[in-house]
């Protein structure tokens, strides 16, 4: 497993005047997905479950280049194929919670990992004896930009779905529609 986020970068570099913030919507098959971004990086990606939200400049979503390439990767992944490209991200994490997520980014379209899975090699990695899964599940639920940082790839042990911000029953839908059994997980 890679150390490093796929395709996409992940910026640390703080932002020194205020940026501009653009939103926007995206139907995907499973419900709407609410878009937030920079001039250059994607700051928020999320299924809005019954919120009513406006975007505030949705008739330009098309021509901001971040938009682009998002619904590009979103029209991929609805077609049912991990895109082999991503968009700039932007995320203000601590340095666990972004290593979490490297790791979540590593699972391929289709497969699995468990919240101890990935505990164990963070303590590998930081040479400790053993980690919290509930600590994984904690950095998980801050997601900002969930999809292309695959949270809902991350299950519990023993066949537990686990959760999932965008809820399980959302995350069953994903996981199906990458071709993953999910009778098995309760």
């Amino acid at each position: 497993m890679s150390s490093t986020l796929r395709a996409s970068k992940i910026s640390d570099i703080p932002n020194v005047s205020a940026p501009s913030v653009a939103e926007t919507i995206y139907e995907s098959p499973f419900g709407l997905i609410f878009l937030r971004a920079s001039d250059n990086a994607l700051l928020e990606l999320h299924f809005l479950d019954g919120v009513c939200s406006q975007p505030s400049d949705s008739s330009d979503a098309p021509l901001h280049p971040v938009f682009a390439k998002t619904f590009r990767w979103l029209d991929e992944y609805f077609f049912g194929r991990q895109p082999d490209f991503a968009p700039p991200l932007q995320l203000d994490l601590t340095p666990f919670n972004r290593r979490v997520l490297e790791i979540a980014s590593q699972v391929p379209f289709g497969e699995t990992m468990t919240y101890g899975e990935i505990a164990d090699l963070i303590a590998a990695e930081r040479g400790l004896h053993k980690m919290s899964a509930q600590a994984v599940g904690s950095a998980m639920r801050k997601n900002p930009i969930c999809l292309i940082i695959p949270c809902h790839r991350i299950i519990g042990a023993g066949g537990r779905l686990g959760g999932y911000n965008g809820n399980p029953l959302r995350k069953r839908q994903l996981l199906t529609h990458e071709g993953i059994d999910v009778s098995a997980l309760v």
